[in-house]
């Protein structure tokens, strides 16, 4: 028997190397849908990723893909796009990929609107290197490195970061959310310029779940049903992430000039001033 998805899966790459239960499976399934929805060739999408569980993403999915250094997903897709701007490019990363040693990609990647889609799986620890604090651990979750709970840091707020660069699209969804993040994914698709950010808020029952002692993987997808709220119309600052709440929606969604369209525009000023 296929399943409508095979087209776009690595067959032959299966099964996965992920953890039982680990979120990555479910946004790989919803990029996979946002794809076959909108109908596009696979020979126009290029996907990008960087170091990390997330990263293993690129040998699962059956577009042209880099995997490339950690932090460096959203430099090198940005010369991708400025390359061949007739690609979608997407970037899919881990928090610690995109928003710790990557964070200053990311800022000025959405500050200049440059055409990406960057999806931003956010598990709230460096999973793949042994469950250190990473830049969205929440206050008071143990890790590895913080034994009696992260007491130091205050973490990033994605959404609220992100937004404030004035980029195209902004949204939040989690794991329990597949049906909306599909469609996120999709509308990002059907935008074609400008940066799109969507956060993905995902588990990781293996190491932050069980240090934790959040259960297991059903337990956490519970979990994040019940903290979550979803909010029509939301604004950036009511983008509240906690263990206690998360408010999902889309925070941004405009149409203004990508970096692509003011880089067409220039080149042809330059050449009429010539």
């Amino acid at each position: 028997m296929n399943h409508p998805l095979d087209k776009y899966l690595r067959l032959e790459a299966f099964p996965t190397i992920w953890c039982p239960g680990c979120g990555n499976g479910i946004i790989l399934a919803a990029l996979a849908r946002a794809l076959d929805k909108v109908g596009v060739d696979l020979d126009k999408i290029v996907l990008i990723t960087g170091i990390g569980c997330t990263g293993r993403m690129a040998t699962y999915l059956y577009t042209d893909n880099a995997h490339v250094l950690h932090g460096r997903a959203i430099p090198f897709a940005t010369g991708v796009k400025l390359a061949k701007p007739d690609l979608e490019v997407i970037v899919v990363g881990g928090d610690g990929d995109i928003l710790a040693i990557g964070g200053n990609h990311l800022i000025h990647a959405a500050r200049r609107n440059m055409d990406l889609i960057v999806i931003m799986v956010n598990n709230q620890v460096y999973a793949m290197t042994g469950g250190q604090v990473a830049p969205t651990t929440p206050v008071g979750a143990y890790t590895t490195t913080t034994p009696y709970g992260n007491i130091m840091e205050t973490p990033f707020n994605a959404v609220k970061l992100v937004s404030a660069c004035h980029p195209n699209y902004v949204a939040r969804w989690t794991v329990a959310h597949p049906v909306q993040l599909t469609m996120s994914i999709e509308r990002c698709l059907r935008k074609r310029r400008g940066f799109r950010f969507i956060e993905v808020i995902s588990t990781c029952p293996t190491i932050y779940g069980r240090l934790n002692k959040m259960g297991r993987a059903p337990d956490m997808i519970k979990y994040l049903k019940k903290v979550s709220v979803i909010k029509p119309k939301a604004l950036p600052e009511e983008a509240e992430l906690s263990p206690s709440r998360i408010v999902c929606g889309v925070f941004l969604d405009r149409e203004e000039e990508g970096y692509i369209d003011k880089l067409n525009k220039y080149r042809g000023e330059a050449v009429v001033g010539t």
